[in-house]
C-alpha cells in the first residue's frame, strides 16, 4: 500500500513523523472520552472550515469504518445537537482563537440533555486544533492539489484497500510497535470491505432517489427557485441540499470519490481570519505567555483531563523544535534555534500571543518578505494557498527544509489554538 501524501511529506523528518503518528493514532483510535465515530466527525467539521477535501474525505471513510451513521454525512442538520453545538468553538478556534471565552466553555458544559463533560470537551478541543493545523500542512505542502495540475504529493481518490492514515513504512521512522498496533487495529475495528461498499452504494441510491424526486418537483413547481434559501436559520447558512454532503460514494472500481459540498459541514462560512492588530482594543487583550504558557499551565491541564495526551503533544512540540535547519539559518547568518524561534514567534504574533523576552524586530531581519507572505497564508487562510507558492519561496533550499517550515507552522498554530482554549477552560474552572 502506498503512503498517504501527508506521511510522504513528513517522511523527510522521520523522527517527527514517528511522534506525529503516535499522537494521531492516540487521538483517533485509542481509549478516550469520545466515541470513535464522533472523533472522525469532529475531524470532518474541523477540516471543512478550511475547505480541506483531503482530510474530509479521509475522515469520512474512517467515520464509516468506525460504524458511523451515514445520515450524519448529509450535513449538520442531521447530527445530534450535542455535536452540532461544537460549531461555535470550531469556527472561532479555526480563524480567530483569541475570541474564545469561558462563556463559550460554560455553554457547552451547562447541565442539560446535550451537555459535554470536561474530559470530552478537552478531547474535542485537541482534535479541532490538531485538524485545523494539519489542514495548514496539507495545503502548505501541496497535498491538496489535484494530480492533473502537477501538484506535489497529489492524491488519487482514496481506495478502500489503502492503508489507514496512521500506517507508514518503517523506513519513514515509524516504530515497528506502532505499525503492529495500527495493523491490528485495522483488522480488529475496520468494517469488512463488502459491508462498507454496500453502505456506500446505499447512500448513492438514496442520493439518486432524492435527485429524481427533486427534478419531478421542479417540473411541477417551475420558477419557484427558493431551494437555496431553505438552509438559512436565524441568519446562519446551512447546506440547503440534503444530498449535497453525502460522501463518500463508491464507483465501479470500488474507489471513493470525495465530498461534493463541504459547506454542509459548517455554519457561517464567511467567518474567517482577521488580523489581530485590527481587533477591538476594548474586547481583546494581547495573550502574554508569561501569564499562561503550555509548559506551566496548558500541559498539566490537558494531561489531567485527557490522560497521556499532554505527553504526546509535548513530545511533538519538542521534536519539531529539535529538527535541524542549518542551511536555512546559515543563509540568514544566524543560529538554527534563532531562526526557528523567529518563525514560531511570528506565527504566534499573528494570533495575538506575545513573548516579553523577544525582540520582534528580529522577525523582519530573519524572514524574507516572500517567506512571511507564505507563512501567513498557510497559517491563517491555508485554503488560499496556490500551487505555485510552495515552489516560489526560497528556491535555493531543499524540499526537506521547506517541509520543516510547514511543520513549524503546524505545531505553532496548534499550540496557539490550545493555549486560548485551555486558558478559557481554566477560567471556567476557577
Amino acid at each position: 500500500g502506498r503512503l498517504e501524501a501527508v506521511t510522504q511529506q513528513m517522511g523527510y523528518h522521520p523522527q517527527y513523523l514517528d511522534s506525529f503518528l503516535k499522537t494521531q493514532h492516540y487521538l483517533m483510535h485509542m481509549d478516550g472520552p469520545l466515541p470513535f465515530d464522533c472523533r472522525h466527525y469532529i475531524a470532518i467539521m474541523a477540516a471543512a472550515r478550511h475547505q480541506c477535501r483531503y482530510l474530509v474525505n479521509l475522515h469520512v471513510l474512517q467515520f464509516l469504518r468506525a460504524g458511523g451513521d451515514p445520515q450524519w454525512l448529509r450535513g449538520l442538520e442531521f447530527i445530534p445537537p450535542k455535536l452540532r453545538n461544537l460549531n461555535e468553538i470550531n469556527k472561532i478556534l479555526a480563524h480567530r482563537p483569541w475570541l474564545i471565552t469561558k462563556e463559550h466553555i460554560e455553554k457547552l458544559l451547562k447541565i442539560s440533555e446535550w451537555s459535554w463533560s470536561l474530559a470530552e470537551l478537552v478531547h474535542a478541543v485537541v482534535l479541532l486544533a490538531h485538524c485545523h493545523a494539519l489542514a495548514s500542512f496539507v495545503f502548505g505542502c501541496g497535498c491538496e492539489q489535484d494530480e492533473g495540475l502537477g501538484g506535489r504529493g497529489s492524491l488519487k481518490p482514496l481506495s478502500l484497500g489503502n492503508q489507514c492514515f496512521c500506517e507508514a513504512t518503517a523506513s519513514n521512522g515509524c516504530s515497528q510497535e506502532l505499525l503492529r498496533i495500527n495493523r491490528k487495529r485495522s483488522l480488529d475495528s475496520c468494517m469488512e470491505l463488502d459491508s462498507l461498499r454496500e453502505r456506500m452504494q446505499r447512500i448513492h441510491m438514496e442520493t439518486e432517489g432524492r435527485d429524481e424526486m427533486r427534478l419531478l418537483q421542479q417540473d411541477r413547481e417551475e420558477g419557484e427557485g427558493q431551494r437555496a434559501e431553505q438552509g438559512v436559520q436565524g441568519g446562519t447558512e446551512l447546506c440547503s441540499d440534503p444530498s449535497a454532503g453525502l460522501s463518500p460514494l463508491a464507483d465501479t472500481d470500488g474507489e471513493v470519490t470525495g465530498a461534493t459540498n463541504l459547506a454542509c459541514y459548517m455554519q457561517d462560512p464567511d467567518f474567517g481570519y482577521q488580523d489581530f492588530a485590527r481587533r477591538d482594543e476594548d474586547q481583546t487583550q494581547v495573550f502574554r505567555v508569561q501569564d499562561y504558557s503550555w509548559e506551566d499551565h496548558g500541559f498539566s491541564l490537558v494531561n489531567r483531563l485527557y490522560s497521556d495526551i499532554g505527553h504526546l503533544l509535548d513530545e511533538k512540540f519538542r521534536m519539531v523544535d529539535g529538527l535541524q535547519s542549518s542551511a536555512m539559518a546559515k543563509r540568514q547568518g544566524c543560529e538554527p534555534s534563532v531562526f526557528k524561534r523567529g518563525i514560531w514567534n511570528y506565527i504566534h504574533c499573528m494570533f495575538g500571543i506575545r513573548y516579553d523576552d523577544y525582540d520582534y524586530a528580529e522577525v523582519n531581519q530573519l524572514l524574507e518578505r516572500m517567506l512571511k507572505v507564505y507563512i501567513k497564508t498557510v497559517t491563517c487562510y491555508p485554503e488560499k494557498t496556490n500551487s505555485e507558492m510552495f515552489d516560489r519561496f526560497w528556491k535555493q533550499f531543499k524540499h526537506s527544509e521547506k517541509v520543516h517550515v510547514n511543520l513549524l507552522i503546524l505545531e505553532a498554530r496548534m499550540q496557539a489554538e490550545l493555549l486560548y482554549a485551555l486558558q478559557a477552560i481554566t477560567q471556567y474552572m476557577i
